[in-house]
């Protein structure tokens, strides 16, 4: 029994229970003979529940078989329901693979694939008051995350480059400075733990000449051979991730094009976006930077060679025109940055162009600057569309930035994901629009059968002070706009473990684009329902068959003990 007090009362309830639920057992029971599953049944059931073939169902039988007698759960040479029960949660039988690693051809250009993009990698926390520091950068990494940006400025004298966040706003913002080698060098440490694919590494560069050639200097100090120079100045094709393994690339403007946008007056809203720059701030970095235009022009012949050398991947100036912006040059690849709202109009109105131009060349959207508390937009509106690097503020935590933790699950977690092919079918009569209606292509059936874990990870008074939790659980599909749906358990009321053995079925127009969603949340009456637990996984690489689902917490870090039970069944669109 468990018990709860509640004023002088003891409220009594009957202990959590983790045997199996009602419908894992029958399946337990259509296999069995004898009150146990021998290796012959366990490879039908492999076969028939799990989808495998003969070879991979006689391999995983073995090793189902050494798990159960490792446990204790052999009887009669074969496997009890506890023993079946308790192997079907473990990892070994989770929904992605865990063996799998990286699948994905790796020798494509850069263009195909969808990067792992962070947004402001320095802030420790929001906009306008965090602190600058090399440790979310060290995390992101570590994470997965492949795309690093940087926001250089000089300090107070002019004679050193500091790395924070709206310099030329100190009244909207007091983000304090982190030293520009703590973060190359936090980089260098770091870039490779998680992933031996390339780290780019974005510079919002508000730096005189001098200064720039100070940078240079410093970046090729500390990475030696690890930087990747181009051997031309403008690339006619990206090189691929094997291509680059190991190497860190550097991109943003050409400094010459700094001189120009300080010099003339003409700072664009992107780059207000970009650097969250208010009017106020951007005239005063005008009439700052008219000022050293003079003594500029001549440092800037010798530090321009240095630095420009350094740019592998060059960023391209917006024309403030989308026709302009988006045209694809077949001499030539660079990279294009949008602000989530300029972004947003072009995909009503540039749809189609966006999809070419990203075919061969990078485009960036990052969040619009009125994110003060660092949240952040769909990702899928990027991707949607090919958008390879959809920035995201990593410690803006919430739903969107699960769904970008999802999106990276896949192809080993080595934060490249190659794009489906209706993205890069460049044919115009078949070029792909993610707001058409299309056809169903593939049907998902889920089933949620149990969870467990909470009881392990939580205090007994963590949910409800008066009684065990009352879990349910929401399933559902993020991806393009036709196959987004969410739905919802009952609630298991006052039950640690909760067996729900409810099934769900999604059409999927647009499965290579789909991720699965997961929360568990806990139903309360008289305030807003607590959180169990969340996952988002790539639809295209869930294993068929009954499956482990291990949850993460708010952050998207994984819970030590929670997971739940599910089972996913393909079928073709017409079944």
């Amino acid at each position: 029994m468990t018990t709860y007090r509640v004023c002088c009362f003891l409220r009594r309830f009957r202990a959590a229970s983790n045997e199996p639920s009602e419908a894992v057992a029958d399946v337990f029971q259509a296999y069995a003979d004898g009150g146990v599953l021998g290796e012959e049944a366990l490879r039908r059931f492999l076969r028939e529940v799990q989808g495998l073939d003969a070879a991979a169902a006689e391999a995983e039988a073995r090793e189902v078989m050494a798990f159960a007698a490792e446990q204790k759960v052999l009887k009669k040479g074969g496997l009890t329901a506890e023993g079946f029960h308790r192997w079907l949660c473990s990892d070994a039988n989770a929904a992605l693979d865990p063996r799998r690693g990286v699948y994905q051809e790796m020798c494509l250009p850069l263009s195909h694939y969808f990067i792992y993009t962070g947004h402001n990698s320095y802030l420790t926390g929001n906009q306008l008051s965090s602190g600058c520091s090399e440790a979310p950068i060290v995390k992101a990494l570590h994470d997965g995350v492949r795309v690093i940006e940087l926001d250089l400025w000089p300090n107070a004298a002019k004679d050193d480059v500091e790395v924070l966040h709206g310099k030329y706003v100190p009244s909207v913002t007091w983000t304090s400075p982190v030293e520009l080698t703590k973060c190359l060098d936090a980089i260098k440490e770091h870039a490779f733990v998680s992933s031996p694919y390339p780290v780019i590494l974005t510079l919002e560069d508000h730096l005189t000449p001098n200064l720039q050639a100070k940078v240079a200097k410093l970046i090729k100090e500390t990475y030696g051979d690890m930087l990747f120079i181009s051997e031309s100045e403008q690339m006619a094709e990206f090189p691929s991730p094997d291509d680059l393994k190991g190497k860190i690339i550097i991109s943003t403007k050409p400094p010459k094009e700094y001189l120009q946008t300080k010099s003339g007056k003409e700072e664009t809203d992107d780059d207000k976006a970009e650097g969250g720059l208010s009017e106020q701030g951007s005239e005063k970095y005008v009439e700052e930077a008219e000022e050293l235009v003079e003594s500029e022009k001549k440092a800037q012949q010798g530090a321009d060679n240095e630095y420009k050398r350094l740019i592998a991947i060059q960023l391209t100036r917006r024309k403030h025109d989308m026709d302009k912006d988006l045209m694809v040059d077949p001499d030539k690849v660079s990279r294009l940055s949008l602000g989530e709202k300029a972004y947003e109009k072009a995909t009503v109105s540039h749809g189609a162009d966006i999809i070419r131009f990203t075919q061969r060349n990078l485009l960036r959207i990052f969040p619009r600057s009125t994110r003060i508390t660092s949240s952040n937009y769909n990702p899928l509106m990027g991707w949607r569309y090919g958008v390879q690097m959809v920035a995201a503020n990593m410690q803006g935590h919430g739903r969107k930035l699960w769904l970008t933790q999802g999106m990276f699950r896949a192809n080993g977690g080595c934060g490249y994901v190659k794009k489906p092919d209706i993205l890069m079918n460049s044919d115009p009569d078949n070029l792909f629009d993610p707001r058409a209606d299309l056809p169903v292509k593939t049907r998902l059936k889920v089933t949620v059968y149990m969870g467990d874990g909470w009881r392990f990870d939580f205090r007994k008074t963590h949910f409800d002070r008066c009684s065990p939790p009352d879990f349910y659980a929401r399933v559902g599909i993020a991806g393009v706009a036709a196959d987004m749906r969410m739905e919802q358990t009952r609630v298991i009321m006052d039950n640690w473990i909760p067996t729900w053995d409810h099934e769900f079925e999604f059409p999927l127009k647009v499965p290579e684009l789909a991720l699965l969603r997961v929360e568990v949340h806990e139903s309360d009456n008289h305030q807003k329902d607590d959180f169990g637990g969340q996952t988002c996984l790539p639809v295209w690489e869930l294993r068929p068959g009954m499956r482990s689902v291990r949850l993460c917490d708010h952050k998207g870090q994984t819970l030590r003990s929670v997971k739940l039970l599910m089972r996913f069944e393909f079928f073709p669109s017409s079944s």
